[in-house]
């Protein structure tokens, strides 16, 4: 939808805000939308993975209902409360073991400009190296972190400095193996080192477990490993930005597990609280302990209403066997989207973990190319009852973000209104 029709339509909206989708949204329950012309939207975006849970889980507004009753506004400096207390305590049964302190803010953005002043603190040095392709927000602080797209950035100028980017092991764009992406990968990362950012001046690097809006792009676990093998020779610390991939998006708790590597510092968000704002940042408390106290904080950070949330969601996700579900329902999408990958030569990739998918388009054998594509068939879809978004610096990427309770009988609905938009819109 173009800026001109959403002014035309929500004038009082401001148009910054791009708009996919032209409906109004009434109400919603599990795995569906519901407008408030009478249409049953199948949703397979999950707000950007953050209604992990589904729609609405009983479980989760029961949680909202009583906290709201009882303590809405806690502000952490003055009181502590126990949704917050209990919110810990779930969590240090789902992190790494080496994990054991807990910093609460509102946004994935704000967590992510939070991670690096704790870990540029905590060194003593001052630069962050991130990847291409990355996205870890659109604040000040952040958009210099975030690659994925110019528009995040542009005219915004000057960025902040001290932020370098190494190439990601983006196979299918370069070409290569996995194995051959990831030597490649760390290759560039060493001679960064060598070349632009000392060891003894980098504080952090910044890793998404798996590749967010850049185009929903697995790391090989031999990348990560050799991250955590470089960090650890140089005393530079690792940070996973499991903004989009925790909360048993991937079929475990955090993508990171897939890799078997621990990192120095974890941020959260999206899926952390089933809609409700709340972030995370979860370190060591030797690393915390080297902040000033006061140096980081925020009125809302911590919501007694949002952990709650928090608590219920994981509580959920755990009772619910969620995190098991969206690994037989990810094999099931992502068989299902192979076979249309097989019919048709314009799906050029399929890849993912848990129900972390991306559908990767090309024309012509480019991805710049198909852009068009890639909208035709997410309106096509719309169209037809399912809501799919796109990624990647192209935008010619579906990526397949439903609940993590979704059916198979859900699954198999969204495949045939897929196929159904291919043999429409593919000539």
């Amino acid at each position: 939808m173009t800026n001109q029709l959403y002014t035309e339509n929500f004038p009082h909206m401001a148009p910054v805000w791009t708009r996919i989708f032209n409906f109004v949204a009434d109400r919603a329950e599990g795995s569906y939308i519901y407008t408030d012309d009478g249409r049953k939207l199948l949703d397979f975006t999950c707000g950007i993975g953050v209604t992990n849970t589904g729609h609405c889980h009983p479980k989760v507004v029961e949680a909202i209902r009583e906290q709201a009753g009882l303590f809405i506004h806690a502000q952490a400096n003055i009181v502590i409360h126990k949704p917050m207390l209990q919110l810990i305590d779930e969590l240090r049964t789902i992190v790494p073991p080496s994990i054991d302190s807990f910093y609460f803010a509102n946004s994935g953005a704000e967590a992510l400009e939070n991670a690096v002043k704790i870990a540029r603190v905590a060194t003593g040095r001052q630069n962050v190296i991130v990847f291409s392709g990355s996205f870890h927000g659109r604040t000040a602080g952040t958009m210099v972190l975030t690659t994925s797209k110019t528009v995040y950035r542009t005219g915004f100028g000057p960025l902040p400095s001290g932020v370098f980017v190494a190439p990601f092991p983006y196979a299918f764009r370069l070409k290569m193996t996995e194995a051959e992406a990831s030597e490649y990968a760390l290759e560039q990362l060493e001679y960064l080192l060598a070349s632009q950012t000392a060891p003894k001046e980098t504080a952090a690097i910044l890793v998404e477990s798996v590749l967010g809006e850049g185009g929903y792009v697995v790391p090989p676990k031999s990348f990560i490993k050799g991250l955590r093998e470089i960090c650890d020779r140089h005393k530079i610390m690792l940070i996973f930005d499991e903004v989009q991939s925790g909360f048993g998006r991937t079929g475990k708790w955090f993508a990171l597990e897939h890799f078997e590597v621990e990192p120095d510092i974890i941020t959260s968000a999206k899926g952390l609280a089933s809609g409700m704002p709340l972030s995370g940042v979860f370190t060591r408390t030797d690393i915390m302990l080297k902040l000033d106290v006061g140096s980081i904080g925020g009125t809302y950070g911590g919501n007694a209403v949002a952990c709650a949330a928090g608590v219920a969601t994981i509580r959920a996700l755990r009772e619910d066997k969620m995190l098991e579900n969206a690994h037989e329902r990810g094999i099931q999408l992502m068989t299902g989207l192979r076979k249309y990958q097989e019919e048709y030569p314009e799906i050029g990739d399929v890849r993912g973990l848990g129900l972390m998918i991306g559908t990767e388009f090309i024309v012509d054998g480019r991805a710049d190319k198909a852009k068009g594509l890639v909208k035709d068939v997410i309106h096509s879809a719309e169209e037809k009852g399912l809501l799919l978004l796109s990624c990647g610096t192209y935008d010619n990427t579906l990526r397949w973000v439903p609940p993590l309770n979704v059916t198979l009988e859900q699954i198999n609905d969204g495949l045939n209104i897929f196929g159904e938009s291919l043999r429409e819109v593919v000539k």
